[in-house]
C-alpha cells in the first residue's frame, strides 16, 4: 500500500521535479493545488532548515496529514552567501525567475570568484509537529548568461563544471542525479522503510 504524502509547495515545477525523483517509491503524492486555498506560512527563518520545517509543520497541522517540504537556495561566495534563504525573493517579494536571475547577474558583473552552491533541506512533518530532515548540496559556478530551457529559478545560470552543463540544460529525468534536491531525496529514498515505520507509529 502506498504511503500518502502531501508536497507542501505551491511551485508546480518543484512538485514535478520531486514526483519524478520519487516515481519508483511507494508513495501516493498530492500537492497543495488539490486542496482548498489555505493560509501560507510565514517564511522568516534565517536558515533553510527553519523555513522547510515551518512549511512542513504548518501544512501538516492544517491538513492533518504528513507533509513533505523543502527550502532551497543559492549560496554565492562572492556575495557573502547571498541570495541564500532569500533566493526566491531576491529581486522583490513577487519577483519572477527572470528578475531574480537578472539581479544576480548585475551583482556578479565584476566578480572574479564565480563559485556557488545550491543547498536543499527537506523536511517531513506529521500533524503533531514531529519532523525528520535531510540535506543536499550541489556545487558549481555562476556563468555570465543563461543556458538551457529546463528547470527553474537560477538553473540557467548554474554551471556544473564536471559535465559542462547548466542545471537548465539537464533533462528533468536526469536532473535528480546532479541536483541538491535530488541528493536530499536520495537520502529520503534510502531510508524509506524506516520512514514508513516512523509515520505508521504517529498516524
Amino acid at each position: 500500500m502506498n504511503t500518502p504524502l502531501v508536497l507542501a509547495t505551491g511551485n508546480s515545477k518543484k512538485a514535478s521535479e520531486i514526483k519524478e525523483i520519487l516515481k519508483d517509491v511507494p508513495v501516493a503524492l498530492r500537492t497543495l493545488a488539490e486542496f482548498a486555498p489555505m493560509p501560507e506560512p510565514v517564511e522568516d527563518g534565517t536558515t533553510f532548515l527553519a523555513n522547510a520545517r515551518g512549511k512542513a509543520v504548518h501544512y501538516a497541522r492544517l491538513l492533518g496529514q504528513p507533509c513533505l517540504a523543502d527550502d532551497t537556495g543559492l549560496v554565492v561566495e562572492a556575495l557573502n552567501g547571498s541570495p541564500g534563504v532569500h533566493s526566491a525573493r531576491y529581486a522583490g517579494p513577487k519577483a519572477t525567475d527572470r528578475e531574480n536571475c537578472a539581479k544576480l547577474l548585475r551583482e556578479m558583473v565584476t566578480a572574479t570568484n564565480r563559485a556557488a552552491h545550491f543547498a536543499c533541506v527537506l523536511v517531513l512533518a506529521v500533524p503533531d509537529g514531529e519532523v525528520l530532515s535531510w540535506e543536499g548540496r550541489c556545487d558549481g559556478e555562476i556563468i555570465t548568461e543563461g543556458r538551457g530551457v529546463s528547470g527553474f529559478g537560477y538553473d540557467p545560470l548554474f554551471l556544473l563544471p564536471e559535465v559542462n552543463r547548466t542545471l537548465a540544460e539537464i533533462p528533468l529525468e536526469e536532473k535528480g542525479a546532479f541536483s541538491h534536491r535530488g541528493k536530499a531525496l536520495a537520502q529520503f529514498i534510502a531510508e524509506f522503510d524506516a520512514i514508513r515505520k516512523w509515520l505508521n507509529e504517529r498516524l
